[in-house]
């Protein structure tokens, strides 16, 4: 009668959410109820039995290969839908294409922001909401926030679990890892936190290799497969930047110049470049933090921004580098939740005009602001979403005119959407036209975190959605929204619970129309029906 009762318990639970546990207190309050539920005798057998069970349940999840089984989902499928929204058609993005850095990977697969000007868009289709399906493959907790692919079609993944960074090759059918190597940990690593030094950016150069800036103050180039074109993670190059960089400070990001030199920065503001054919290196002081990588255009300049300033950068005729313009932002008056620092969340973004784009921490509402790329003059700005209920700490999603931004207002850790709790709502566009700047469209999806991406193929932006929920279930959806009208086209349900929480990780859309993310748990695959079954 005892199992009869816990089996039922679990049905309910898996229906209904974090709620059977309250109506079970609800019904032991009960007299004659309590009286009625049977009380097992504890016996030496019986927890032996149970001891056994729970054991050999971890030690298949600690066996089985990363990505053979799916990522576990928490109760409420009843009461949150699998799928709202209907398939829609392709309407492409009229956009200039960002030109391709001779040095990078092809664009829309060099890094998490998928190319030089940090547009977050890709020329590939993703999903129209065709009867989508979604696959799931377990990795623990594990989560590969840095996502792309290279020439191959295999993707490459900058992960993190609870000993620190790896670098993985994974199969993107099959959702499982072909290649990993360990790199150097840092002191605050692990998959709950949101640390910046040497686990959050790398990128993909024109020859395959990944490009990270690691724990020990080192930059390595790893290539991704071996001489037989087999997946293989071996260092090709590295350069140590320890008499540069102090061990109290880190490493955040790297990218290459127009000629090839690989600017990296630090998180207390040193900013530097390597020449990797004579193997110098040098250093500038900028003495402001940062938290963001770095976007980069074809006449040599270098835009990075602190907690302070947007700067264009370049390197003189000694190849040092120089600042070329700093321009200062409204960085607010303290530390909103949503963003690690006081200042701008974002990595810039260059967008059609010589333009490029940064939100910026003013309050009562934060900013989308647009300046002139060759001067650093602020050509318009246009405030957006709710009064104090504005942040964000994910870079500007280009539409070609202008820019889609996300409100991250609220999130500072998978704590913030436990249950059915939820962050500040809103996505919204912002363009730019004659030196003015409005506000297009607004939309109410709750994205906590989510690095969105654009399909210019098809005309949506798709991000990673929570939706509040009374039941207390937390429920996540990949979410797709029309870039020209602001509708929501459709949303699909990943799973439940908080190893479906993405925690700042990047979507990207594969050549087959698949999107993917990672999440706290593992990878997360969806398609649609047609191109499943074709598969």
């Amino acid at each position: 009668m005892s199992w009869l009762l816990l089996a039922l318990f679990a049905l309910v639970y898996l229906a209904v959410g974090p709620w059977t546990f309250v109506l079970a207190a609800a019904l032991l309050a009960v007299p004659r109820i309590r009286e009625r539920v049977p009380r097992p005798r504890p016996t030496w057998r019986g927890a032996g039995i149970g001891v056994a069970a729970l054991a050999v349940l971890a030690l298949l999840v600690v066996l089985i290969p990363d990505g053979r089984l799916p990522i576990p989902s928490a109760g409420g499928s009843l009461v949150t839908p699998a799928y709202d929204g209907r398939q829609v058609s392709a309407r492409p993005v009229v956009a200039e294409a960002p030109p391709q850095h001779p040095w990078l990977a092809a664009n829309g697969t060099s890094s998490v922001h998928k190319d030089a000007w940090n547009t977050d868009a890709v020329q590939a289709p993703g999903p129209l909401g065709d009867r989508p399906g979604v696959e799931t493959g377990s990795y623990g907790l594990e989560q590969c926030a840095s996502l792309t692919f290279d020439s191959r079609g295999r993707m490459v993944g900058l992960c993190r679990d609870r000993k620190g960074p790896l670098l993985r090759v994974l199969d993107p059918e099959k959702l499982r890892p072909l290649a990993s190597k360990r790199l150097p940990a840092g002191e605050d690593d692990g998959p709950e936190g949101h640390d910046v030094c040497g686990g959050s950016y790398f990128y993909l150069d024109n020859g395959d290799r990944a490009v990270v800036t690691t724990a020990d103050r080192k930059i390595q180039a790893i290539g991704t497969a071996d001489a037989d074109d087999e997946p293989d993670l071996t260092v090709d190059e590295s350069w140590s930047l320890q008499d540069l960089v102090p061990a109290d400070d880190c490493l955040v990001a790297a990218l290459p110049d127009w000629t090839g030199r690989i600017w990296w920065s630090s998180q207390e503001g040193r900013v530097g470049v390597v020449d990797p054919v004579a193997g110098t290196v040098q250093v500038l002081e900028l003495g402001e933090a940062v938290s963001n990588s770095f976007a980069v255009d074809e006449t040599g300049g270098v835009f990075l921004v602190t907690d302070r300033a947007l700067y264009r950068l370049a390197v003189d005729a000694a190849g040092a580098p120089v600042v070329t313009w700093r321009t200062e932002y409204d960085r607010g008056v303290e530390r909103k939740a949503g963003q690690p620092s006081q200042g701008s969340g974002t990595t810039p973004t260059l967008v059609d005009g010589n333009l490029v784009a940064i939100a910026d921490n003013a309050e009562p509402r934060m900013r989308v602001v647009f300046l002139d790329r060759g001067t650093g003059t602020e050509v318009c700005h246009s405030a957006v979403f709710d009064g104090g209920e504005s942040a964000t700490d994910t870079s500007l999603v280009s539409v070609g005119s202008g820019v889609v931004v996300e409100n991250n207002h609220d999130y500072d850790s998978p704590l913030s959407t436990a249950l059915g709790f939820g962050t500040s709502p809103g996505l919204a566009r912002v363009d730019e036209r004659d030196g003015q700047c409005r506000v297009v469209w607004t939309n109410d999806s709750v994205a906590p975190s989510a690095v969105p991406v654009v399909s210019w193929a098809n005309g949506l932006l798709y991000t990673w959605t929570k939706r509040p929920n009374l039941w207390g279930v937390a429920a996540w959806y990949l979410t797709a929204i029309d870039v020209h009208s602001g509708h929501t086209a459709f949303s699909v349900r990943s799973g439940t619970g908080a190893l479906h929480d993405n925690h700042h990780g990047g979507l990207v859309l594969g050549t087959d129309g698949s999107a993917y993310v990672g999440t706290l748990g593992g990878l997360v695959r969806v398609r649609d029906f047609e191109r499943k079954k074709k598969d």
